[in-house]
């Protein structure tokens, strides 16, 4: 089969402080062959959907020690995406197959680690889903809610970044483990879905709050049993004040401090003695081996309308580096992803 071309997004070089710019990144064509060579144990993939992940931020720097490889500047950037399987030479994917997983940012990718990536068996919801609820987004808030959360029935549950890919989702679980649920977004449409659209029990918007410490005693006056952590920084100091007795703090990420040249300390970590709360952080790779469990759990939830998600998709290649970037400045409404191609 004869090379195409290959339009991708490269990122020009480190990032290392402040908010990316479109101008970090750079939209460049190569050439793909669309075929594997007889024998070759890899396939190449047409991708359709692009995810936008906080965590991709921490992937612009330069960073020793991180649970993530650097990106490599004049290459393109790789993330979570879902994608059609042209051709392969691998025994556990064929053409016409559709996957989700590591790929690149680009229109076609070659995959040489097939085990980053899960054949999608169920196309009855839409393939986007894979990038969001159906993706490493619901399996992250099912790992950090259940697993590290451990909920109880009835338990009082506090989530920052709401209204983004994994919080509304924490929300929506809490409910149905029929527990008291308030979230943090940063406007009043973000508000208003997180309770009229999620179910949340009440919601604040947090740029308009001089008090965060005022704002969690006003919505949640009994205290937490568990905060589902995106944000850190001044969000995180005001939440260990109001922590309950043995509460637990699943950490997922720290989003306010990405960008920042010295990161925020915590001042009120005395709260984690006195009141005997857990606080773990986690990473989602670690809890792989339980997708099959949390597909089969949520797949019906959506079928019978138990569970919605909300996604914003931007729409093209070109437009991908501004979806990443607005995700730091809270542009985005539910889910970001890009649409590369339809099938």
């Amino acid at each position: 089969m004869a090379e195409v071309s290959n339009k991708q997004v490269i990122l020009r070089d480190y990032v290392m402080n402040g908010l990316p710019k479109e101008s970090d990144f750079e939209l460049r064509s190569s050439k793909i062959r669309l075929s594997v060579a007889q024998g070759s144990k890899t396939f190449v993939v047409k991708n359709l959907y692009l995810s936008c992940d906080p965590y991709m931020r921490i992937r612009m720097r330069n960073s020793i020690g991180s649970y993530f490889t650097p990106f490599t500047p004049g290459s393109p950037i790789t993330g979570f995406g879902v994608a059609k399987v042209i051709d392969s030479g691998h025994p556990n994917y064929k053409k016409g197959d559709v996957v989700w997983g590591m790929t690149g940012w680009e229109e076609y990718s070659l995959i040489t680690e097939p085990e980053t990536l899960f054949k999608i068996e169920h196309t009855d919801v839409p393939l986007s889903y894979y990038t969001g609820i159906l993706g490493m987004p619901g399996l992250t808030a099912y790992a950090g809610f259940y697993e590290v959360g451990s909920p109880k029935e009835g338990e009082y549950v506090f989530v920052s970044a709401a209204s983004g890919a994994v919080g509304q989702l924490i929300g929506q679980f809490a409910k149905l483990k029929n527990c008291y649920v308030v979230g943090s977004a940063g406007s009043k449409e973000k508000v208003d879905l997180l309770k009229d659209k999620f179910g949340f029990d009440d919601a604040f918007n947090y740029k308009e709050e001089h008090d965060l410490d005022k704002a969690l005693k006003r919505c949640l006056p009994d205290g937490i049993d568990i905060y589902f952590e995106n944000v850190g920084g001044k969000m995180l100091d005001a939440v260990l004040l109001n922590m309950r007795l043995h509460g637990r703090i699943p950490v997922c990420g720290m989003i306010s401090q990405y960008n920042l040249e010295e990161q925020e300390g915590a001042h009120n970590l005395l709260c984690l003695i006195t009141k005997r709360v857990r606080m773990e952080g986690f990473v989602v790779f670690d809890y792989y081996p339980m997708y099959p469990k949390y597909r089969d759990m949520v797949l019906p939830l959506i079928r019978e309308g138990k569970i919605t998600f909300v996604e914003d998709i931007a729409e093209g290649l070109q437009n991908a580096p501004a979806a990443l970037i607005g995700l730091f400045s809270g542009r985005n409404i539910g889910k970001q992803l890009v649409l590369v191609a339809r099938e």
